[in-house]
């Protein structure tokens, strides 16, 4: 049953995709050294909270197996989870402290970004929550718990990304391709987008 939360949690590695810079890189101004200050401290920030959302995912498909114990599959899941929620939150945090990219609009973009952070961060402890009333002594009632976590899940990883890819569109997407930290964070995160 934990196959459909594993597919569905998949799905929030886009997101990990989306804030780590994986876009075309190509022209820009070669003189926006501020904007490529900004992506730097956002990117190096960013990359041990990919890793940390990669490893929790990673955590949840390796629990997947039918037959694991319901007490097993909830206390991995509900790990993960608060790990994921942490995570969303402490990107949030960055982009916040990093403050507006230096491009037109850029403290909207900022704001919102982080809005949709913090709000995927409390998603995730909302799931925890769940996770952890979750009755682990019958089968068949977990695994419709579980059921409907995968759906909310599924929901969270289709939706909660448009504030992310306004921010990094154009020039700062550009500034974000080009730093290190974020092309490392990109190639650990288990998400076919690039």
């Amino acid at each position: 049953m934990n196959k459909k939360l594993a597919a569905a949690l998949s799905g929030g590695a886009v997101l990990v995709a989306a804030l780590t810079g994986c876009t075309s890189s190509g022209g820009g101004s070669e003189n926006n050294d501020k904007l490529d200050a900004w992506a730097k401290q956002v990117c190096d920030a960013v990359q041990p909270q990919a890793k940390k959302i990669a490893a929790a995912n990673a955590a949840i498909q390796k629990e997947t197996s039918d037959n694991s114990a319901p007490a097993d599959v909830q206390k991995t899941d509900a790990k993960a989870f608060q790990d994921m929620s942490d995570a969303y939150k402490a990107i949030g945090a960055a982009v916040n402290s990093a403050g507006a990219p230096n491009v037109d609009g850029g403290r909207k973009k900022q704001q919102d970004a982080v809005k949709e952070l913090n709000q995927l961060g409390a998603s995730y402890a909302a799931l925890k929550k769940q996770v952890d009333e979750l009755e682990t002594k019958d089968q068949a009632k977990f695994a419709d718990g579980l059921k409907d976590i995968a759906t909310q899940l599924d929901k969270l990883s289709t939706t909660g990304n448009v504030a992310l890819k306004n921010l990094e569109e154009g020039d700062v997407g550009q500034a974000m391709a080009k730093q290190e930290s974020c092309k490392s964070a990109s190639s650990s995160a288990p998400a076919s987008a690039g």
